[in-house]
């Protein structure tokens, strides 16, 4: 793909990628009565009266805001948030294209979580669910749970919960081809963001032992006694080792799940891994491996990327429309565990 035709794409006709569209005629007069005044009056009526008939007569039951701040988007970091609008927009998109949802996308002006969090307890009474997408750790943590504490619609972090939710299920079918147990195998996560906390910490409530993950950082292997760049959420992560670097935690590891940075990972590391090696390098736009560089060293190894345009794309739109879809249809108050498994 060349980068002219990525942003011809999003200039040609109407700029951008999202629209809003009518789901009712108003084609006359009576139309127009009925859609606006005087006519509207009385599904307001019927809400003042029964707040639940929200759901009845307007969209906010099949609508879900795509909420970021643009501090962590993509692979790219803090491009600030119109910088972002662009992911957002395709966002919506998926949620059109795969679940039938409507979409608003809404990038917040601030880097301040509270911020945040008070601008999407005020959208309560527009929409039926919140996407929060692209914000930095670890105030995506603070952000998603105050949210969850605080609103009786769903409120799901996808780059958190997607991610963990979608690559699970490869870890599983990964397992499965290669006939490994997953209480006895042994994981390395490159990068310690939101994606990767959360899919370690999924991963853990499929039964991968707690003690056999190592999570690496820009400061090396967050390892126990580790005193350096350090919060709440990596130190439930910082298991007894000696390996200081990612090529040190590699060695004879089972699986690799790459949540960071183009180029985090070489060919050489890769060879050091254990047999049938499975590897997750979920990095994007740019992986940290491509798959040529890992088949050059490994022909027995399984790899997936976050990417479409590659063999086995491990990529959230496999899970969040559908969560979204059903959450939405069954009027969930919130995304729990369960519905996560």
């Amino acid at each position: 793909m060349k980068r002219e035709d990525a942003l011809d794409y999003h200039a040609r006709g109407r700029p951008g990628k999202i629209a809003v569209v009518p789901t009712k005629p108003l084609t006359n007069q009576r139309d127009l009565s009925l859609a606006y005044s005087p006519g509207v009056a009385e599904p307001c009526l019927e809400i003042k009266a029964n707040p639940d008939d929200v759901y009845k007569y307007t969209a906010k039951g099949n609508l879900v805001a795509v909420v970021t701040n643009g501090t962590a988007v993509l692979g790219l970091g803090n491009i600030g948030a119109a910088a972002g609008k662009p992911v957002m927009e395709g966002k919506g998109n998926l949620f059109k294209q795969f679940a039938d949802l409507d979409v608003f996308d809404l990038e917040v002006g601030s880097e301040d979580p509270n911020d945040v969090i008070r601008f999407c307890q005020l959208l309560e009474p527009t929409v039926g669910g919140i996407n929060l997408e692209d914000i930095k750790s670890p105030d995506c943590f603070y952000i998603e749970e105050t949210l969850r504490k605080t609103m009786k619609i769903p409120v799901f972090h996808d780059d958190q919960h997607g991610t963990a939710i979608i690559s699970g299920a490869a870890l599983l079918n990964a397992l499965e081809i290669t006939g490994r147990d997953i209480a006895k195998i042994r994981v390395v996560f490159s990068g310690a963001g939101a994606a990767a906390i959360a899919t370690a910490e999924h991963y853990v409530r499929l039964g991968v032992k707690r003690e056999n993950i190592l999570m690496t950082d820009r400061a090396g292997v967050i390892y126990a006694g580790r005193e350096g760049d350090m919060d709440p959420y990596k130190a439930r992560f910082a298991n007894p080792t000696d390996a200081r670097t990612i090529a040190d935690a590699l060695v004879d590891a089972d699986v690799f799940v790459g949540l960071s940075v183009a180029g985090a990972v070489t060919g050489d590391m890769v060879k050091r891994m254990a047999p049938s090696p499975i590897i997750f390098a979920l990095a994007n736009p740019v992986p940290e491996i491509l798959p040529d560089e890992v088949r050059a060293v490994r022909d027995d190894a399984i790899i997936a990327t976050g990417r479409s345009d590659y063999p086995n794309p491990v990529n959230n739109v496999l899970g969040f429309p559908f969560i979204f879809r059903g959450a939405l249809d069954v009027r969930a108050t919130t995304v729990n565990e369960e519905m996560k498994m």
